[in-house]
This record gives C-alpha cells, sequence and structure tokens, in this order.
C-alpha cells in the first residue's frame, strides 16, 4: 500500500484551534524576521562598503573640509555620519563657540580655549558614536528573541495537539490503537517544526549581524581616536586655525 503523500497545508488546516493559532504566531514572527533581514542586510552592507571608503578617502584627503564634503554623498556610513557631526562642532568652536581675548587678533585659540573646545569634540564624538551604534543594532535584538522563542513556541503546539489527540481517544470507541492518535500527532509535530524552521535563519542573521556590526564598531572607535589625536595635537596644541 503507498503512504499518502504528506500535505503540511491540510494538516494545519485539520488541526486544532490552538495548533493554528500557533502556526499563525509563528508566521508573523517569520514574516517579520525575514523582512528584518532583508532591511539589515542592504543596511549594514551598505554601512560597511561606505565606512571603508570614506576612511580610505579621509586619510588621502587634504584637509577636513574636503573630507566633509564628501562624507555627505555618504548617508549608509556610521563614520561619515559621526565625523559631520564632530566637524560640525568644531567648525562651531573656532567661529563663535570660544571667547576670544582681546589682546588675540589672529584667527588663532589660546591653550584653555583649546581644551575646552577639544572636550566639547570628544563629548560630540562620543555621543554621535553611540547614536550610530543603535542605529546599527536597532531591529537585531529581534531575531535574537525569534531564535530564542519560536522553538518553544512551536513546542507549546505539539504538545497541546498531542495532549488533544489522546484526550480525544478516551472517548473514542474501539478506537484505542495508534492509528487512531497519528494523525493528531502529526499534525501537533507540525508546529515544532514551524519553529525550528523559523528560528533557525533568525539565529544564522543575528550571528551574521552582529559580526559585521562589531566590525563596523571597532572601526569607528578606531577613527574617533585617530580623529581626536589630530585635532589635539595639530589644532588644539599647535593653536592653528581650522582648515
Amino acid at each position: 500500500m503507498v503512504a499518502e503523500r504528506l500535505n503540511v497545508i491540510d494538516m494545519v488546516l485539520n488541526a486544532g484551534l490552538m495548533v493554528q493559532f500557533v502556526m499563525l504566531l509563528l508566521l508573523l514572527f517569520s514574516v517579520a524576521s525575514w523582512a528584518i533581514i532583508l532591511i539589515k542586510y542592504f543596511q549594514i552592507r551598505k554601512a560597511y562598503k561606505e565606512s571603508a571608503f570614506f576612511v580610505e578617502y579621509f586619510w588621502k584627503s587634504k584637509d577636513f573640509a574636503d573630507a566633509f564634503s564628501r562624507s555627505k554623498e555618504l548617508q549608509f556610513s556610521p563614520i561619515a555620519r559621526a565625523f559631520r557631526t564632530a566637524y560640525l562642532e568644531l567648525r562651531k568652536i573656532y567661529s563663535d563657540g570660544l571667547p576670544r581675548n582681546k589682546s588675540n587678533t589672529t584667527n588663532q585659540i589660546t591653550i584653555d580655549e583649546g581644551a575646552r573646545g577639544f572636550e566639547n569634540v570628544k563629548r560630540t564624538l562620543h555621543r554621535s558614536s553611540n547614536t550610530e551604534s543603535i542605529r546599527l543594532i536597532s531591529m537585531i535584538p529581534f531575531l535574537a528573541t525569534t531564535g530564542n522563542t519560536a522553538p518553544f513556541i512551536g513546542l507549546f503546539g505539539t504538545v497541546w495537539g498531542i495532549m488533544h489527540s489522546f484526550h480525544s481517544i478516551a472517548y473514542q470507541k474501539g478506537g484505542s490503537s495508534i492509528a487512531a492518535v497519528a494523525p493528531g500527532i502529526s499534525e501537533a509535530l507540525v508546529a515544532t517544526a514551524a519553529g525550528l524552521a523559523v528560528a533557525i535563519p533568525a539565529v544564522i542573521a543575528f550571528n551574521y549581524f552582529t559580526q559585521k556590526i562589531r566590525i563596523i564598531e571597532s572601526e569607528l572607535d578606531s577613527f574617533s581616536s585617530d580623529f581626536l589625536n589630530i585635532i589635539e595635537r595639530d589644532l588644539i596644541l599647535s593653536r592653528e586655525p581650522l582648515k
């Protein structure tokens, strides 16, 4: 006798209401997870490429103004956005952000003014870096939540379906064989399979995105340190005007 072909859709439609509710919940988790995976993949991919391009361009550029103009074209790079924020704060310091000595008729700043300005830029860059990190990891925790909870949600649907199947045969006459409970058990086991199918891609994507984000954050921290060193050495300690 040829075994009846497995039809998952019919099994879900014939399952109990609780199992169907679990399957619907897992479907919503799956749709949301795949939407996040696609959005974050393109976002992080663009951020990774644009950040690498900007760092290379920054070290080749002659001054900050040139790098600032170029950074405005890079909308996905967290490094470029953090640099723009810090550069605008730096421009503010050298224009009207710090008081001048009356005897200082040049465009130079005093050491005390430079120290205060440097701290302002440092705080601004730190806040901007934190903002960019939050932007990068946004929606990513949902993938971890899906990976951790989806198997248990599916297992709950399976346990409930098996309980319902064994409870049903207690009121059936002459139907206490395995054939009486097998359909209900197979329908319930679909929930566990669905939970694993939802969780596995979410976990893989979460680990992949986390690794990429750590690389970008490391590059952002390195760039921030180098940028602050340039300001402190060439602009603050030497008290040269901003170019």
